[in-house]
């Protein structure tokens, strides 16, 4: 009994003519968008200038979309230093043909580290305070910005759950058909007119009936998500916690990767060698978060006060 009784096969994206729009680029525009005016109202209220913002908003960008793929290829996808070097930086796959892909694979340690770097830089060069006054107030925005990189993943039917029989299953139609395998099946060249028949064509429905119910382990962590967003939102806004320098940086991960560790449970393992590990690459990558956060909420002291 499946409570959702989904089948999960949406179109990528918004067809321009000239240019498909991919639903997951837009879910990160809508972070960056977001994150921006949320950051915008906290440096107002510390009195923080409209060019820091604006530097703010660059360094985070660049250092979080570097960092998220040079994530997600060394920790996840290393082949491609060899295979195919340039499709780490472009949005394209040179390897058999160049191919238009946007960019994909991108790991959130990966962007949780580019931030970190970045926000190290931007203390330096443009706001001079303190690295950890800069993190202790972009994580709430950043906390936001990661539902919506997950809603992207579930678009994309990426990050996918392990089977379940649960009333929480969901059908992945893409995962277990790529575009070519739905073009050799159905004989149809354009794939999302391929993918649409195989999803609602009678004739197609003894193959509709292999594709197994997945959790939809980006939405369990998309919502989640949410309640870490809403809890720094609150401790800033209406405690004096942002005065205790790292404070809110550690809450954010200690909560963020704490949500990570126990969600990877009901996925499948991105790091196919390492599947049969008692835990898998992404809940190894988040046991140093966590353990950095609770230092830095309970351990660390500033060395001297804020100017």
């Amino acid at each position: 009994m499946y409570a959702l009784d989904i089948v999960w096969n949406p179109s990528k994206g918004i067809d321009l003519g000239f240019y498909t729009l991919h639903f997951y680029s837009l879910m990160w525009i809508t972070a960056f968008l977001l994150g921006f005016f949320i950051i915008k109202r906290i440096f107002k209220n510390e009195k923080q200038s409209n060019e820091a913002l604006d530097s703010l908003f660059i360094y985070s960008v660049i250092g979080i979309m570097l960092g998220a793929r040079l994530g997600h290829v060394i920790f996840y996808q290393p082949e491609l230093i060899n295979d195919d070097f340039f499709s780490i930086f472009l949005p394209f796959k040179f390897k058999g043909g160049i191919e238009f892909t946007g960019f994909q694979g991108l790991a959130s340690h990966g962007a949780a580290i580019g931030m970190i770097l970045s926000m190290y830089l931007y203390n330096k060069k443009v706001i001079k305070k303190s690295v950890l006054w800069v993190l202790d107030r972009v994580v709430v925005p950043v906390s936001l910005g990661a539902v919506f990189v997950r809603l992207g993943n579930f678009i994309n039917s990426e990050i996918i759950g392990k089977a379940t029989d649960s009333s929480f299953g969901i059908q992945f139609i893409q995962d277990t058909y790529n575009k070519y395998d739905v073009v050799k099946i159905t004989g149809i060249k354009d794939v999302k007119d391929a993918y649409t028949a195989l999803g609602s064509d009678p004739k197609y429905a003894e193959l509709l009936e292999k594709v197994p119910f997945r959790h939809p382990a980006q939405l369990y962590e998309a919502f989640s998500y949410v309640f870490v967003f809403l809890i720094l939102m609150y401790i800033y806004w209406k405690t004096n916690k942002s005065e205790q320098q790292g404070f809110l940086f550690g809450l954010f991960l200690v909560l963020l990767w704490t949500v990570r560790f126990f969600v990877e449970y009901v996925k499948e393992p991105q790091n196919i060698e390492r599947a049969d590990w008692l835990l898998n690459t992404g809940q190894l990558l988040s046991i140093p978060f966590v353990l950095i956060g609770l230092y830095f909420m309970f351990v660390y002291k500033a060395k001297q006060k804020l100017s």
